[in-house]
């Protein structure tokens, strides 16, 4: 007995920590509306994926654009999502980038040490888990 309730709570954490499951910390310091479906909070570098105004994935580490290419602040919605983008403005590889500006910034896989020319930087698992969540049209509040 005491085995098959050992496996049952190690299942359920594998469960928990596949999909993110956020703890009550996390949840109550989201600082974005209901209506976010991705929230950055850019002076912690954290970001979270959103329903409906409850935590489904994060706070998570990110890194956004160094001060001559800022992450601008404000409310924006998901233009397009390229799984293999590449910029030829800045020469390198975007994994999982999903846009939400006109002007080109993107959630994508990048270094968590390094500052972005304005994207928000997310380790692998979580572009996979933005890419996969977030879709055109989808609100993505970026606030201070």
């Amino acid at each position: 007995m005491k085995w098959r309730i050992t496996a049952a709570l190690a299942g359920a954490a594998a469960v928990a920590a596949t999909i993110g499951f956020a703890d009550s910390a996390n949840a109550a310091t989201a600082p974005c509306s209901a209506q976010a479906k991705a929230c950055v909070q850019l002076h912690t570098g954290t970001a979270w994926l959103m329903d409906h105004g409850t935590v489904v994935r994060g706070g998570v580490p990110i890194t956004v654009g160094k001060p001559a290419y800022p992450t601008p602040a404000g409310t924006f919605h998901v233009q397009y999502k390229d799984i293999d983008h590449y910029s030829k403005q800045f020469n390198g590889p975007m994994p999982y980038s999903v846009f939400f500006t006109n002007t080109g910034v993107a959630f994508h896989q990048g270094s968590l040490k390094v500052q972005s020319h304005g994207c928000v930087h997310l380790s692998h698992a979580d572009a996979v888990a933005f890419y996969n969540t977030l879709h055109p049209g989808d609100v993505v509040e970026v606030v201070k």
